[in-house]
């Protein structure tokens, strides 16, 4: 069946969203088909006030609608977790075991993309570090999340201030015989006494 060129429109749309595949992105092409014309404008009122409304901290990075967003403005600063991107910050808040405040690098060191300690909020991060007693290096624990860990750990170390970085290893609820070696080797290194 031929779909008219609206529908493709906004199917093609949907499928430039992270995640979204060919079959879903026409699901929600029908599915904005059977909204009301009420619902629609909604809907796209609601991202042109995200892409007019939203920004990022002028002191963490993470996104905000005001020029500093209310964990900074409200939380101790003397602990900073340092992550890749604001969607990390939102996963670290479900967990609601983080106290301090964030700071989010927008990206991570990857020589191979081309992108080095420059193109990323290094430089903001040891902007702030004047009466910081921890850092958390809460980067994904891949190559380049390794890299830019241990990059930054050696900017601040000798600084006198505590550097530490997430614990990894073998997820609650998956078996050990399923776990790779580098995700077993943390697991051991990473062990605690009980």
């Amino acid at each position: 069946m031929k779909m008219t060129d609206s529908i493709n429109k906004l199917a093609h749309k949907f499928s430039t969203l992270p995640g979204v595949g060919a079959k879903t992105a026409m699901r929600y092409a029908y599915a904005v088909i059977g909204m009301s014309e009420a619902d629609v404008e909604e809907f796209c009122k609601a991202m042109l006030d995200v892409k007019h409304n939203v920004r990022y901290c002028e002191k963490c990075g993470n996104f905000t609608e005001s020029d500093v967003c209310d964990i900074c403005r409200k939380r101790p600063s003397d602990v900073i977790c340092v992550v890749t991107y604001p969607k990390d910050v939102a996963a670290m808040e479900k967990s609601h075991s983080f106290h301090g405040v964030y700071h989010v690098l927008h990206g991570t060191i990857s020589p191979l993309e081309g992108r080095g300690a420059d193109d990323i909020r290094v430089k903001e991060l040891l902007a702030r570090l004047d009466g910081v007693k921890e850092v958390i290096l809460a980067t994904n624990p891949d190559v380049e999340g390794e890299a830019t860990a241990m990059y930054i750990a050696r900017l601040i170390k000798p600084l006198g201030i505590k550097v530490t970085r997430l614990a990894q290893g073998i997820s609650m609820g998956s078996d050990i015989e399923y776990a790779d070696e580098v995700t077993l080797s943390r697991a051991l290194e990473s062990r605690v006494e009980l």
